[in-house]
């Protein structure tokens, strides 16, 4: 369990670490509704894990970064909250720098299939507006400028 007041602290410390807007982050997490500790089996047989559903996938090449087994990467992103949002918050830059904009890094954080990516884009936008942490999606896009020095 985590208080709201450490969620938030969590999300504008990723928010900042990699120059994300903290509003994405919680539209993501709206979209995504995943919880502390949660692995969810997808069809390709990966997982998601925690509240930010991070795929499996992400698991090797952050043991290596963080100089750890993979075991306890997989462990650290499924159950502590703030690695999770952090590392959601990492991947989110890496899409915006490689696809050049925020609205396509929102929706390749999902898929870069267009009809997928499109489709969770819209939700995260939907979710954002709903939560009035954005009205119009140009504000979204508008908001946050992809930067090449981070991720």
């Amino acid at each position: 369990m985590i208080t709201p007041q450490a969620l938030a602290i969590c999300i504008f410390a990723a928010a900042q670490t990699y120059a994300v807007p903290p509003s994405v982050i919680l539209g993501i997490l709206n979209v995504e509704g995943g919880s502390i500790g949660q692995a969810v089996r997808n069809t390709n047989n990966t997982y998601d894990l925690g509240p930010m559903q991070i795929n499996t996938i992400w698991i090797p090449e952050l043991a290596r970064y963080w100089g750890v087994q993979e075991r306890v990467a997989l462990r650290e992103v499924r159950d502590n909250p703030c690695i999770n949002i952090g590392v959601g918050a990492w991947i989110l830059r890496r899409k915006m720098n490689e696809t050049g904009s925020l609205s396509m890094g929102i929706a390749h954080y999902h898929s870069a299939t267009p009809y997928l990516g499109h489709n969770y884009r819209q939700k995260v936008i939907g979710a954002m507006q709903r939560y009035r942490l954005v009205r119009r999606p140009d504000d979204l896009i508008a908001s946050a400028r992809p930067s090449r020095n981070r991720g």
